[in-house]
């Protein structure tokens, strides 16, 4: 898990910063995605299904989640048909597409995703308690600006 592990002393320290990256990611998504599952029997993927229908409140349609969620069209159909056997979403007829229809929270599913988004706060917090607030304010400056290049670099 530690990528960190593959790195030598004398590698490029931006090659070690990836890997400290990556490794820092993995170990929150750890935490949230067995959080997840021990606190709320849900997996990652379709708590981010549902975090996108809660910033849409009017709904998405199929494709527009495939596309926000960058996964395939059927990964999405098969977690909108567990979750809408389970009551949390609903699939309601798109007027100008009869082929087509949106996925929109349920109030259910609105009441289970904000627990789990409460959650899923806390569990990010606590992993960067470590840090002050400065630090915090410090580090999203940083990555900010490793962002913004990056995007530059690869446009």
């Amino acid at each position: 898990m530690d990528r960190e592990f593959i790195a030598r002393r004398d590698d490029h320290s931006a090659l070690r910063i990836w890997l400290r990256l990556l490794t820092c990611t993995q170990l929150i998504e750890r935490r949230v995605r067995s959080g997840l599952r021990e606190e709320f029997s849900t997996t990652l993927p379709r708590f981010d299904l549902m975090a996108q229908l809660e910033r849409h409140r009017e709904g998405l349609k199929m494709n527009e989640l495939s596309r926000l969620l960058m996964v395939t069209g059927g990964n999405v159909t098969a977690i909108v048909d567990q979750l809408e056997k389970e009551g949390l979403v609903e699939r309601l007829d798109e007027p100008d597409d009869r082929r087509a229809f949106r996925i929109r929270l349920t109030r259910s599913g609105e009441k289970s995703f904000a627990e789990m988004a409460r959650a899923h706060e806390h569990w990010v917090v606590e992993l960067f308690a470590g840090l002050s607030a400065r630090e915090r304010g410090e580090l999203l400056k940083l990555l900010a600006k490793v962002k913004s290049h990056a995007l530059e670099v690869t446009s």
